[in-house]
């Protein structure tokens, strides 16, 4: 799914973003289902960001590298586009 292009389009479900369960093995490794890694383009090799959940300590986010690279540089543009429609041009763009 491409939720950079696909604009403010509805969540999907719950159920739809669900693929099960891992374990932490003792080396501190987790397995990633299959069809999830299949799902989000996952393969060995990809950087993954960990993130631990700002409203929840106990939770965990995967985020590949290469997504939240052109996550930021589509939010960059869309925030520069917003200051030139609202005329709020920032020093830093004048």
């Amino acid at each position: 799914m491409d939720l950079i292009n696909e604009g403010c389009k509805q969540m999907p479900k719950i159920e739809d973003c669900f693929y099960g369960s891992a374990t932490l093995g003792e080396r501190g490794q987790v397995v990633i289902p299959a069809e999830a890694r299949k799902d989000c383009d996952i393969h060995a090799g990809d950087k993954l960001l960990v993130f631990r959940h700002p409203m929840h300590p106990h939770m965990l986010v995967l985020a590949k590298v290469s997504e939240m690279q052109q996550f930021f540089s589509k939010m960059a543009q869309t925030f520069i586009e917003a200051e030139t429609q609202l005329g709020i041009l920032s020093e830093e763009h004048e």
